[in-house]
Protein backbone atom coordinates (compact mmCIF):
# COMPACT_ATOMS: atom_id res chain seq x y z
CA UNK A 1 0.00 0.00 0.00
CA UNK A 2 1.17 3.22 -0.83
CA UNK A 3 1.05 6.60 1.13
CA UNK A 4 -0.83 8.59 -1.69
CA UNK A 5 -4.23 9.96 -1.26
CA UNK A 6 -6.65 10.33 -4.38
CA UNK A 7 -8.94 13.24 -4.30
CA UNK A 8 -11.65 12.89 -6.36
CA UNK A 9 -11.85 16.42 -7.33
CA UNK A 10 -13.18 19.22 -9.02
CA UNK A 11 -14.45 22.07 -6.51
CA UNK A 12 -13.20 24.49 -4.09
CA UNK A 13 -12.64 22.07 -1.32
CA UNK A 14 -11.12 19.58 -3.22
CA UNK A 15 -8.69 22.44 -4.85
CA UNK A 16 -7.76 23.90 -0.95
CA UNK A 17 -7.77 19.87 0.56
CA UNK A 18 -5.09 19.58 -2.45
CA UNK A 19 -3.57 22.91 -1.53
CA UNK A 20 -2.77 21.75 1.91
CA UNK A 21 -1.76 18.06 1.41
CA UNK A 22 0.92 19.11 -0.61
CA UNK A 23 2.04 21.84 2.30
CA UNK A 24 2.49 19.04 4.50
CA UNK A 25 4.43 17.23 1.62
CA UNK A 26 1.48 14.81 1.72
CA UNK A 27 1.84 12.36 -1.94
CA UNK A 28 -1.63 13.35 -3.06
CA UNK A 29 -3.29 12.99 -6.73
CA UNK A 30 -6.57 14.66 -7.73
CA UNK A 31 -8.85 13.28 -10.00
CA UNK A 32 -10.94 15.57 -12.39
CA UNK A 33 -13.32 14.11 -14.40
CA UNK A 34 -13.01 16.30 -17.23
CA UNK A 35 -16.58 17.91 -17.70
CA UNK A 36 -15.76 21.18 -17.71
CA UNK A 37 -13.82 22.61 -20.73
CA UNK A 38 -10.87 25.12 -18.84
CA UNK A 39 -11.06 23.26 -15.06
CA UNK A 40 -9.51 25.02 -12.11
CA UNK A 41 -6.09 22.77 -11.16
CA UNK A 42 -5.35 22.03 -7.88
CA UNK A 43 -2.21 21.89 -6.77
CA UNK A 44 -0.26 18.55 -7.00
CA UNK A 45 -0.55 15.76 -9.22
CA UNK A 46 -3.62 15.53 -11.39
CA UNK A 47 -5.06 13.46 -13.46
CA UNK A 48 -8.32 13.94 -15.68
CA UNK A 49 -10.62 11.74 -17.11
CA UNK A 50 -13.32 9.15 -15.43
CA UNK A 51 -12.66 5.99 -14.19
CA UNK A 52 -15.51 4.08 -16.23
CA UNK A 53 -17.45 3.64 -12.96
CA UNK A 54 -16.89 1.46 -9.93
CA UNK A 55 -15.25 -1.42 -11.43
CA UNK A 56 -12.81 0.83 -13.23
CA UNK A 57 -12.03 2.74 -10.21
CA UNK A 58 -11.63 -0.51 -7.59
CA UNK A 59 -9.26 -1.90 -10.50
CA UNK A 60 -7.16 1.34 -10.08
CA UNK A 61 -7.76 1.33 -6.73
CA UNK A 62 -6.35 -2.59 -6.54
CA UNK A 63 -3.12 -1.62 -9.13
CA UNK A 64 -2.36 1.86 -6.79
CA UNK A 65 -3.27 1.04 -3.77
CA UNK A 66 -3.85 4.70 -2.03
CA UNK A 67 -3.45 5.02 1.50
CA UNK A 68 -7.50 6.53 1.57
CA UNK A 69 -9.80 8.54 -0.70
CA UNK A 70 -11.27 11.47 -0.24
CA UNK A 71 -14.44 12.51 -2.68
CA UNK A 72 -14.86 15.95 -3.11
CA UNK A 73 -16.77 15.69 -6.05
CA UNK A 74 -20.17 18.22 -6.32
CA UNK A 75 -22.69 17.96 -4.16
CA UNK A 76 -24.49 16.62 -6.98
CA UNK A 77 -22.41 14.34 -8.63
CA UNK A 78 -24.60 11.21 -7.50
CA UNK A 79 -22.59 8.68 -9.91
CA UNK A 80 -19.32 9.26 -8.66
CA UNK A 81 -20.35 9.37 -5.31
CA UNK A 82 -22.10 5.73 -5.61
CA UNK A 83 -19.14 4.35 -7.47
CA UNK A 84 -16.73 5.35 -4.85
CA UNK A 85 -18.46 4.44 -2.22
CA UNK A 86 -18.64 0.93 -3.99
CA UNK A 87 -14.99 0.66 -5.25
CA UNK A 88 -13.52 1.62 -1.55
CA UNK A 89 -15.84 -0.76 -0.35
CA UNK A 90 -14.25 -3.57 -2.66
CA UNK A 91 -11.19 -3.26 -1.81
CA UNK A 92 -11.44 -1.64 1.52
CA UNK A 93 -9.72 1.29 1.08
CA UNK A 94 -10.42 3.78 3.54
CA UNK A 95 -13.34 6.57 2.05
CA UNK A 96 -14.29 10.12 3.66
CA UNK A 97 -17.17 12.16 1.66
CA UNK A 98 -16.00 16.17 1.67
CA UNK A 99 -19.36 17.98 1.25
CA UNK A 100 -19.87 21.41 2.02
CA UNK A 101 -23.37 22.03 3.97
CA UNK A 102 -25.95 23.10 1.55
CA UNK A 103 -27.77 26.52 1.72
CA UNK A 104 -30.20 27.53 4.68
CA UNK A 105 -32.92 29.80 4.64
CA UNK A 106 -33.21 33.35 6.11
CA UNK A 107 -35.80 35.23 7.33
CA UNK A 108 -37.84 36.92 4.52
CA UNK A 109 -36.59 33.90 2.33
CA UNK A 110 -39.23 32.48 -0.08
CA UNK A 111 -37.73 29.12 -1.12
CA UNK A 112 -39.35 25.99 -2.16
CA UNK A 113 -37.34 22.84 -2.34
CA UNK A 114 -38.29 20.00 -4.63
CA UNK A 115 -36.55 16.65 -5.56
CA UNK A 116 -35.38 16.70 -9.10
CA UNK A 117 -35.01 18.98 -11.90
CA UNK A 118 -38.03 18.24 -14.12
CA UNK A 119 -40.04 18.82 -10.59
CA UNK A 120 -38.67 22.15 -11.12
CA UNK A 121 -39.39 23.11 -14.04
CA UNK A 122 -42.66 22.36 -13.33
CA UNK A 123 -43.36 24.71 -10.64
CA UNK A 124 -41.77 27.26 -12.42
CA UNK A 125 -43.90 27.10 -15.66
CA UNK A 126 -46.48 29.59 -15.10
CA UNK A 127 -43.27 32.49 -14.82
CA UNK A 128 -42.35 35.40 -16.99
CA UNK A 129 -38.64 35.36 -16.23
CA UNK A 130 -36.24 32.43 -14.95
CA UNK A 131 -33.06 33.24 -14.06
CA UNK A 132 -31.73 29.11 -14.60
CA UNK A 133 -28.40 28.04 -12.80
CA UNK A 134 -28.57 24.39 -12.48
CA UNK A 135 -25.64 24.03 -14.60
CA UNK A 136 -25.27 22.45 -18.33
CA UNK A 137 -26.42 18.92 -17.76
CA UNK A 138 -30.10 18.97 -17.18
CA UNK A 139 -30.96 21.94 -18.74
CA UNK A 140 -33.48 20.00 -21.24
CA UNK A 141 -35.74 19.38 -18.21
CA UNK A 142 -36.86 23.37 -18.70
CA UNK A 143 -36.82 22.81 -22.63
CA UNK A 144 -40.46 23.56 -22.88
CA UNK A 145 -40.88 26.81 -20.36
CA UNK A 146 -43.12 29.13 -22.20
CA UNK A 147 -41.35 32.63 -20.81
CA UNK A 148 -37.52 34.08 -20.86
CA UNK A 149 -35.18 31.94 -19.32
CA UNK A 150 -31.59 33.73 -18.42
CA UNK A 151 -29.32 30.12 -18.61
CA UNK A 152 -25.84 30.43 -16.56
CA UNK A 153 -23.38 27.88 -16.84
CA UNK A 154 -19.22 27.44 -16.95
CA UNK A 155 -19.67 25.38 -20.20
CA UNK A 156 -22.57 25.70 -22.84
CA UNK A 157 -24.89 23.49 -22.18
CA UNK A 158 -25.62 19.88 -24.55
CA UNK A 159 -29.08 19.78 -24.22
CA UNK A 160 -32.06 21.82 -26.29
CA UNK A 161 -32.60 25.33 -24.60
CA UNK A 162 -36.10 27.06 -24.02
CA UNK A 163 -37.19 28.96 -26.63
CA UNK A 164 -37.07 32.12 -24.96
CA UNK A 165 -33.38 31.36 -23.34
CA UNK A 166 -30.26 33.60 -23.26
CA UNK A 167 -27.49 31.90 -22.44
CA UNK A 168 -24.88 33.08 -20.44
CA UNK A 169 -21.31 31.54 -19.93
CA UNK A 170 -19.55 32.60 -16.51
CA UNK A 171 -17.76 31.26 -13.44
CA UNK A 172 -18.30 32.04 -9.86
CA UNK A 173 -17.74 33.93 -7.81
CA UNK A 174 -20.59 36.17 -8.53
CA UNK A 175 -20.98 38.92 -6.25
CA UNK A 176 -24.49 40.43 -4.77
CA UNK A 177 -23.92 44.09 -6.40
CA UNK A 178 -23.55 42.15 -9.73
CA UNK A 179 -26.14 39.41 -8.94
CA UNK A 180 -28.51 42.00 -8.26
CA UNK A 181 -27.81 43.96 -11.40
CA UNK A 182 -28.45 40.77 -13.08
CA UNK A 183 -31.75 39.79 -11.75
CA UNK A 184 -32.96 43.21 -12.40
CA UNK A 185 -32.09 43.76 -15.94
CA UNK A 186 -33.49 40.38 -16.71
CA UNK A 187 -36.57 41.27 -14.68
CA UNK A 188 -36.37 37.68 -13.10
CA UNK A 189 -39.25 36.59 -11.52
CA UNK A 190 -37.89 33.17 -10.39
CA UNK A 191 -34.86 31.82 -9.23
CA UNK A 192 -34.05 28.19 -10.04
CA UNK A 193 -30.46 26.56 -8.91
CA UNK A 194 -29.51 23.37 -6.70
CA UNK A 195 -28.81 23.14 -2.95
CA UNK A 196 -25.08 23.19 -3.91
CA UNK A 197 -23.94 25.22 -1.17
CA UNK A 198 -20.78 27.46 -0.85
CA UNK A 199 -20.26 30.88 -1.44
CA UNK A 200 -18.84 30.74 -4.91
CA UNK A 201 -22.70 31.24 -5.67
CA UNK A 202 -24.22 32.04 -2.86
CA UNK A 203 -24.98 35.59 -4.05
CA UNK A 204 -27.69 34.92 -5.96
CA UNK A 205 -29.65 33.68 -3.26
CA UNK A 206 -29.28 36.84 -1.39
CA UNK A 207 -29.91 38.44 -4.29
CA UNK A 208 -33.17 37.17 -4.70
CA UNK A 209 -34.04 37.50 -1.01
CA UNK A 210 -33.33 41.41 -1.18
CA UNK A 211 -35.40 41.72 -3.99
CA UNK A 212 -38.50 39.37 -3.29
CA UNK A 213 -37.99 37.28 -5.71
CA UNK A 214 -38.76 33.31 -4.91
CA UNK A 215 -36.41 30.17 -5.29
CA UNK A 216 -37.02 26.86 -6.36
CA UNK A 217 -33.44 24.52 -4.76
CA UNK A 218 -33.41 20.87 -6.12
CA UNK A 219 -32.88 19.14 -3.00
CA UNK A 220 -29.29 16.70 -2.96
CA UNK A 221 -29.16 13.20 -3.58
CA UNK A 222 -28.62 10.84 -0.76
CA UNK A 223 -25.42 9.81 0.14
CA UNK A 224 -24.35 6.41 0.46
CA UNK A 225 -24.74 4.58 3.41
CA UNK A 226 -21.65 4.11 5.95
CA UNK A 227 -19.24 6.17 4.58
CA UNK A 228 -17.99 9.03 6.77
CA UNK A 229 -18.12 12.54 6.11
CA UNK A 230 -16.15 15.78 6.86
CA UNK A 231 -17.99 18.96 5.79
CA UNK A 232 -14.95 21.34 5.54
CA UNK A 233 -10.95 20.88 4.41
CA UNK A 234 -9.91 20.77 8.10
CA UNK A 235 -12.11 18.26 9.21
CA UNK A 236 -10.97 16.53 5.89
CA UNK A 237 -6.72 16.84 6.76
CA UNK A 238 -8.09 15.16 10.45
CA UNK A 239 -9.14 12.43 9.34
CA UNK A 240 -6.67 11.55 7.20
CA UNK A 241 -4.45 12.00 10.23
CA UNK A 242 -6.15 9.71 12.01
CA UNK A 243 -6.31 7.01 9.17
CA UNK A 244 -3.84 4.79 9.35
CA UNK A 245 -2.10 3.32 6.31
CA UNK A 246 -3.41 -0.34 7.29
CA UNK A 247 -7.39 0.83 8.01
CA UNK A 248 -9.83 -0.81 5.98
CA UNK A 249 -13.11 0.28 7.55
CA UNK A 250 -12.55 4.24 6.82
CA UNK A 251 -12.90 5.19 10.47
CA UNK A 252 -10.35 6.67 12.27
CA UNK A 253 -7.77 5.06 14.54
CA UNK A 254 -7.61 6.18 17.96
Amino acid sequence: MSDQVLVLGGTGEARRLAAALVERGVDVLSSLAGRVADPALPEGAVRIGGFGGAEGLAGWLAEHRPRAVVDATHPFAARITASAATAAATLGTPLLRLQRPGWTPQPGDSWRFVDSLTEAARAVAGSRSVFLTTGRQGVGAFAGLPGRVLVRSVDPPDEPLPAGATLLLARGPFSLAGELALLREHAVDVVVTKDSGGHMTGAKLAAARELGIPVVLVRRPPLPPGVPTAATVEEALAWLARVSPGSSSGRPTR
